[in-house]
């Protein structure tokens, strides 16, 4: 675990329990996430951070699929800068089978486990953007580091449409 990750984890439980409070209606998920094919890296393009990402440079979100179906994630990122120091967060994930695998709980924590929904995916699972019902945190990523501008606007104006408020969205420096 990197240095400092202790106190991240500290209040993650808070922040989990948390989890199903307001009164929105449902962000509804993809019809369907064919798992193999979403493993790997994701590169994050921008976010409605959490307190630990709010100065994430070069974020990268890599997936595993584990034998017992469970998600094992590796979430790395510089913090502060391109030079800062390199954090990284293991959760695990838990599709839903019922869901479609497109609904998960993310737990930093036992027993905690955190709403995640896949709430865009491109068909050639490129782009992917992954919410909350909440709406509090949002995650645009990507299978390259760069995004064209016009693709670009049109995640962000999808991400908005979702009930975002995307005055709060941040782009991640990646290099």
């Amino acid at each position: 675990m990197a240095r400092g990750a202790g106190r991240w984890f500290a209040w993650l439980p808070a922040v989990l329990v948390l989890v199903g409070c307001g009164g929105r209606p449902t962000l509804e998920p993809v019809d369907q996430v064919d798992l193999p094919r979403f493993m790997g890296d994701w590169y994050v393009i921008a976010h409605i951070p959490t307190f630990v990402e709010d100065e994430a440079y070069n974020a990268v979100e890599s997936y595993r699929l584990e034998p017992d179906g469970s998600v094992a994630t590796t979430f790395t990122f510089n913090q502060g800068g391109f030079d800062g120091e390199l954090k990284e967060m293991n959760p695990r994930g838990f599709p839903d089978p019922a869901q479609n695998n497109a609904v998960w709980g993310m737990q930093f924590i036992w027993p905690f486990k955190g709403d995640y929904r896949v709430a865009y995916l491109d068909n050639d699972y490129s782009i992917t953007i992954i919410g909350r019902n909440k709406r509090d945190y949002v995650w645009l990523m990507s299978r390259s580091k760069t995004m064209p501008e016009a693709r670009y606007r049109d995640m962000v104006d999808r991400i908005e449409a979702m009930g975002y408020d995307i005055s709060e969205l941040r782009r991640v420096p990646q290099r």
